[in-house]
């Protein structure tokens, strides 16, 4: 079973991240992993941090001469910030360090600091948020990066593109080529493949910017070259789309998922939504008159592209505070500020991408297996050979 963990916290050490169950013998490239967490930290309207931190993977386990083995894949990357946080965060407790803590008592509208808080009963919600940041999503990216390597030797693809920030919205599809050329792009602006739209998005980031407030929108995720046969409609927790909504909603700020045309399908009737199916004889295979159902009905893929669109709130640290109370004296006090984002549609799109990829190779390996890569792709050569003999 392919799983992943990740550890760390947003100005730890280090961010580790281990990913178990993907065969030996894939390819795997550090500079394509590195080029992953380059394209995360890009995008109008991302804070300080990203001046300070250059995410780069180091591979210490798992991986030799450029391939898998087979075993677990341990991924570390560095905090430059830590420099600034090793007396306020030591791992070990010493004299006088009381003193050098930065607490957070004043907890943000929106974000975990509370609740977390309460749950673990903390009169400093520090060791909340640092775990509870988006920080962590660096290591996300880098296995995904890894998992894409897997989907990539057969012929399936990951890429994500903004749909809206704010009020602005792109009212067209994309077409595959627009996203292949948005995601070799060495400047990136807000991740919308129409520069026009594009720049009425500028205008609600820098709107956001002039008011200390922030903004957020929703971003697509596309999968090309699934087969169908994927995930099962047998019990809910095999179901594919559960599974993918629940990868996209476990990113945070994501509030919302839609599969597909989802939200539209609601409002239209059933002859205007399913996607009709029709056979070609001279490929020997069945087609759909459209992908409204985002390449899966009943959790299952169906062969058309996977459609994944995440819905994100706009973050929770702004720099025109909300109300909130202080922790210890339970008195109104405004909501606490540390150098944060205004608008990150564009680089959860890239964490989405990363959560499609792992979730797509989870269920990928599920029905193949595969201690290599050969016999795995022995095993997906003898599926694709039953289709063709449907």
């Amino acid at each position: 079973m392919l799983r992943f963990e990740t550890a760390g916290e947003s100005h730890g050490e280090c961010l580790v991240a281990t990913l178990t169950g993907l065969p030996a013998g894939i390819p795997i490239s550090l500079e394509a992993v590195n080029r992953e967490l380059w394209r995360r930290q890009q995008g109008y309207g991302r804070g300080g941090r990203m001046k300070i931190e250059t995410d780069r993977a180091e591979i210490v386990a798992g991986v030799r001469h450029s391939h898998t083995i087979g075993s677990p894949i341990a991924i570390v990357i560095r905090n430059k910030d830590w420099q600034n946080w090793t007396e306020a965060l030591p791992v070990e407790d010493m004299d006088g360090a009381e003193d050098k803590r930065k607490p957070v008592t004043r907890p943000r509208p929106g974000h975990a600091d509370l609740a977390g808080a309460l749950k673990y009963n903390f009169h400093d919600a520090r060791y909340i948020l640092e775990r509870a940041s988006a920080r962590e999503t660096t290591a996300r990216v880098a296995v995904g990066a890894i998992t894409k390597a897997l989907l990539g030797e057969f012929g399936i693809q990951v890429l994500s593109h903004v749909v809206a920030v704010g009020p602005v919205r792109l009212e067209r599809g994309a077409d595959w080529e627009e996203l292949v050329a948005l995601s070799e792009k060495q400047d990136v602006l807000l991740g919308c493949v129409d520069p026009d739209v594009e720049a009425r998005m500028k205008e609600v980031v820098d709107e956001a910017y002039r008011t200390g407030d922030t903004v957020g929108g929703v971003f697509e995720v596309v999968a090309r070259g699934v087969p169908p046969g994927l995930g099962s409609h047998i019990a809910w927790d095999t179901r594919l789309d559960g599974r993918l909504a629940q990868a996209i909603v476990s990113m945070q700020a994501v509030k919302g998922v839609e599969v597909g045309f989802a939200a539209e399908g609601a409002a239209s009737f059933g002859s205007k939504v399913q996607d009709t199916i029709h056979y070609d004889r001279e490929a020997g295979r069945f087609t759909r008159g459209a992908n409204r159902a985002g390449g899966l009905e009943g959790g299952i893929t169906n062969g058309q592209d996977v459609l994944v669109r995440g819905l994100l709130k706009p973050i929770s640290t702004l720099r025109r505070p909300l109300e909130s109370v202080d922790l210890n004296t339970r008195e109104p006090a405004l909501a606490a500020y540390e150098r944060s984002d205004v608008a990150v549609v564009p680089a959860a799109g890239v964490i989405g991408e990363a959560m499609v990829a792992l979730v797509l190779a989870q269920s990928f390996l599920e029905k193949f297996g595969g201690d290599s890569l050969g016999e795995t792709r022995r095993n997906y050569q003898g599926y694709l050979e039953q289709l063709k003999s449907y």
